[in-house]
């Protein structure tokens, strides 16, 4: 179940390559050196014991098939495997054990950095030559893998530390993805054939959409009571979450037995993400706007999606679980002046708090104007904190039978804006690129925001292991 990447240490099964007319001794002390700064940096490890032949290294057909029993004993523990050289290394056994293994989890290869003062035969690494054979071998195996920044690094190095934690990230996504459970409560929108999707696509990378009518989830919220306990804990959940000055009580009381009832749907069916319908059915035939109750749950780290945008909620969940903060999901809304690098994102808005400078409960303007105020209280309003954050907008391609998707990295600004809804001003260098790129490749007019830098870590985990077709904005 996804829900298990959040709040959980990485392990990583880690392989010692070894070549045995190199020096062994470096072995020993790569050993030490690789558990120490993965100790450091919080990650837990999966490792042939030093009592094994040459310090638990891998060089062998045996050492293979052991290191791979090992690993395949731990299947469940295991996020992705280190590689790592600190002399030339097997390039068969390290692709043996990966293919004994069987995990289909990522591999980071990675190389010791010799040092040009030590180049005798007593302590020359050659690393960096044998990191080209065992990537050789591992493209000849059908096994994909990641790299290092730098060819060669030192393992306690800032680069390497750095590496680690992009490789982290992409693990998480990797396996978030992967047996991820989207709930779509409603049907899409009937003027949004925008974000219409192929749940075929997405089956086959992993990820199941469960659908439920929005008949049965109000119908749900209309046999609970005000007095229900799991209403009244909602309703102070709701209270504690936002302000709520000037929202009538039978707004707040509604979105409390609606909540309830979603949650009861979640739970009982494992969902990890939702997308929820919204334009205007909710509205006419409940009373409330659902923003702040999706808004809770993104906050939470379980992505929320309006208008029934189930890849949206697939490309906020993917950056939750590359960076553990919240994502949101706006439209590229507007030009903003004259600055061809900027723009405005917007939402009505169910943005979570943790997306806010500051924030506040409202009625939904623009829904206002044909369904009445009264009925579109919900939202959540305020502007964007400032500061770097990803892009992502993940999409189905029935044309070309492709999952696909883009990203990118820009920045919040302090520009002064006076507008409603959840909104910001973004800079994104060669945003006109960027804008001509969606238009000829059809992107939707949503995309998911997250205020962490971690295009690369989701870069490597959609193209490079769940093998869809991505572009960078550089």
């Amino acid at each position: 179940m996804s829900k298990q990447v959040f709040g959980k240490k990485t392990t990583l099964g880690v392989i010692i390559g070894n070549r045995g007319f190199f020096p062994t001794h470096l072995c020993e002390t790569g050993r030490q050196t690789i558990l120490k700064v993965l100790e450091e940096e919080g990650f837990d490890v999966v490792i042939l014991p030093d009592t094994a032949r040459a310090s638990g290294s891998v060089e062998s057909l045996a050492d293979a098939k052991a290191c791979a029993e090992l690993f395949k004993a731990n299947r469940d523990k295991i996020d992705g495997v280190l590689v790592t050289l600190p002399n030339f290394g097997d390039e068969r056994a390290v692709a043996n054990t990966l293919r004994y293994a069987g995990l289909d989890v990522p591999v980071l290869v990675h190389a010791f950095a010799d040092e040009s003062k030590r180049m005798t035969i007593a302590d020359r690494r050659d690393s960096f030559c044998g990191k080209m054979s065992v990537c050789n071998n591992l493209r000849q195996y059908g096994i994909p893998f990641s790299l290092t920044t730098l060819h060669t690094v030192k393992p306690d190095s800032e680069s390497f530390r750095t590496d680690l934690r992009n490789f982290a990230a992409t693990c998480r996504v990797v396996k978030g993805l992967k047996g991820a459970r989207i709930g779509a409560i409603g049907a899409r929108p009937g003027a949004f054939n925008t974000v219409r999707y192929s749940e075929k696509l997405l089956e086959f990378s992993g990820i199941t959409v469960e659908t439920l009518d929005l008949s049965e989830v109000l119908g749900w919220a209309n046999k609970m009571s005000s007095s229900d306990a799991a209403v009244v804990e909602k309703l102070d959940r709701i209270r504690n979450y936002t302000s709520t000055e000037g929202i009538p009580a039978q707004a707040l009381d509604k979105m409390a037995r609606l909540g309830v009832a979603i949650d009861n749907w979640t739970g009982e069916n494992d969902i990890d993400a939702t997308a929820i319908q919204c334009w205007t059915a909710l509205e006419e035939f409940y009373g409330i706007v659902p923003c702040t109750l999706m808004s809770m749950m993104s906050n939470s780290l379980m992505a929320s999606a309006c208008e029934t945008d189930v890849a949206g909620t697939i490309s906020m969940y993917a950056m939750n679980l590359a960076s553990g903060q919240p994502s949101a999901l706006l439209d590229w809304n507007n030009n903003f002046g004259e600055d061809p690098n900027k723009c405005v994102v917007f939402h009505c808005s169910n943005l979570p708090k943790g997306v806010f400078a500051e924030q506040k409960m409202d009625y939904q303007e623009i829904i206002a104007g044909t369904v009445g105020k009264d009925n579109t209280y919900g939202t959540i309003v305020g502007r964007m904190k400032n500061g770097g954050f990803t892009f992502l907008r993940v999409s189905t391609d029935d044309l070309t039978g492709d999952v696909r998707a883009y990203l990118g990295e820009g920045e919040m600004t302090n520009d002064v804006l006076n507008t409603f809804g959840g909104f910001g001003v973004a800079y994104v260098p060669n945003l006109q690129r960027l804008l001509r790129y969606i238009c000829e490749n059809g992107f939707e007019h949503h995309v998911a925001f997250n205020l962490a830098q971690v295009s690369d870590s989701l870069q490597d985990a959609l193209e490079n292991y769940l093998h869809w077709s991505v572009y960078k904005h550089e």
